[in-house]
Parts: C-alpha cells; structure tokens; sequence
C-alpha cells in the first residue's frame, strides 16, 4: 500500500513463457511465466536454490506485483538458500485484469482459494509465505484455515481496519488524481488503473470497516515473524500486538525504527538477516 518514499511504486496453454520488457520489468523478466488459478492467467517467476528447503512464496501488497519486489526476493532466496516464488495476483502486474470491484472477502478468495490452486500448480508443499501489507494478511488466513504452512513472515500486516489505514488510503486516492502516481505504478502493471482502483475503493468502502480476521490467529500452528515499521502510515502496533498475542505461543516481533510501510524497502538489510535468521 505504498504510495509515498521510494518508488512503488513502490493459460492459453497452462504455462507459458513471456517475452522480455527490460524497460517495464526487472532484469529476472525473461524467467516470467504464467499459469492459470482462480479461473485467471497470473505472473509469476521461480527462484532456484536448495530443493531441500523449503519455498519461499512471496504475496505481494495492495498495489504491488511481481516486478515491484525488483530483486528482494533473490536476495532473500540467496541468504536462505532456498527456492522462492513470486507471483502476481488478479488484477495486478502482467496478470489478468479485474473485470468488476473487488468484493469484501476478496483477501479470504485469495488465501483459501487461489494460492492453493497457485501451490498445487507448481507442485509446491509447505512454503514459507512471506507476505506484505494485503499479502502478509492473505499468509495469515492461508495458514490460520489448516493448510500446510512451513512458516509465515507478515509484514505490515492487517488483521483489521484501523482509522489511520483508511485515511491513508483515502489521501491515496487523492494522489491518484493530483499527481504522476499512475504513470510510477503504470510501470509495474499492465492495467493500471484496475489495480489501483480496486485495491483503493474496497478498503474505502463502508461494509470494508467490518473486515477482521483475527479469528484465523488462534488456529496458525507454524512459527510466525511480524515485521512492521515503527512509522507505518497504513497501521499500527495494534496489528502486531492482537498477532503476537493471538498465535499459538506468540511470534516473533521484530519493530523497525525510522521505517514506513515498506520494510523490506526502508530497512532492506535488517529484514533479510531476520528472513534468513528464521528460515
């Protein structure tokens, strides 16, 4: 969900190989594929490492894809060893665009739904999901409703609405229309303004305040690391402190000063170490 500091802006067959776009895409573009789930066709790339360990999958943020990582998840997959998986969601980078709002539950679609169907594609079982923002939220109910889950990284997660994410996300909104916001994430997303338009207007809706899933918390039986920025302007310690205190024996907290909304972006060094010390 960022929309400030650096920038964002941070099958036809069931598989299908895409062609390269260095000026739109990071350098790892000539490995983007494609698979259908979900009843959609979805990006994604696969990063080699010990096929011993675990996979890393890597859920994106509300306005993020797989272009916008750029090469964290690499370094990430370097430090641990392991193999990883980016992909984009519906709606996002090379993906298939929406072809209406998105729905309230459109996180809980995406975790109990679509990320199985991406995993049994790829043949992957019991990953690490390291989620951000939207995508730290979908690890958490992925994991809390029973599937296999080797470990979760939320960070900045959302487990409800606070009054400073919709405040944000309506100054979002605002940016939208006022500055050069959608020509920076045109460069990530093939349809920019159903990615934008559909992450925005359902966190602003009304019936979105209700959203909660806490009651996932209870049920994660994996280790859990929560990374939040200690100047989040989307949420605050709230989410962390009801995780920390909800899943089975705690998780592990790692605060980062002087951080926003992205850690992996503003503090990149601190969170590969904690990604590489937990894995």
């Amino acid at each position: 969900m960022r929309t400030s500091g650096s920038d964002p802006v941070a099958p036809q067959a069931a598989w299908s190989q895409s062609s390269s776009d260095p000026a739109r895409h990071d350098p790892m573009s000539e490995t983007v594929c494609f698979l259908h789930a979900g009843g959609h066709r979805l990006e994604y790339r696969r990063i080699a490492g010990d096929a011993a360990r675990p996979v890393l999958v890597f859920l994106h943020e509300g306005l993020g894809s797989t272009a916008l990582w750029k090469d964290f998840p690499d370094a990430v997959a370097a430090a641990t060893g392991s193999p990883a998986l980016v992909y984009s969601r519906h709606g996002y980078g090379r993906s298939d665009p929406l072809p209406g709002p998105r729905a309230v539950d459109y996180m809980h679609r995406e975790a109990l739904e679509v990320l199985p169907q991406v995993l049994g594609a790829l043949d992957i079982a019991s990953p690490v999901l390291v989620g951000h923002s939207d995508g730290a939220s979908i690890a958490l109910i992925h994991a809390g409703a029973g599937h296999a889950v080797r470990g979760v990284v939320a960070m900045a997660p959302h487990v409800f609405v606070e009054e400073l994410t919709v405040a944000s996300i309506a100054e979002a909104a605002v940016a939208w229309q006022t500055t050069d916001l959608p020509r920076r994430l045109g460069r990530y997303h093939d349809h920019v303004e159903s990615a934008f338009c559909g992450w925005n207007h359902i966190w602003l809706h009304p019936d979105f305040r209700a959203w909660n899933i806490e009651h996932y918390l209870p049920r994660i039986s994996c280790p859990v690391l929560v990374i939040q920025g200690e100047d989040d302007q989307y949420g605050t310690r709230a989410q962390v402190d009801a995780i920390a205190a909800q899943v089975p024996g705690g998780a592990r907290v790692l605060m980062l000063p002087g951080c926003r909304h992205s850690p992996h972006v503003d503090c990149r060094d601190a969170v590969i170490g904690a990604l590489a010390a937990f894995a």
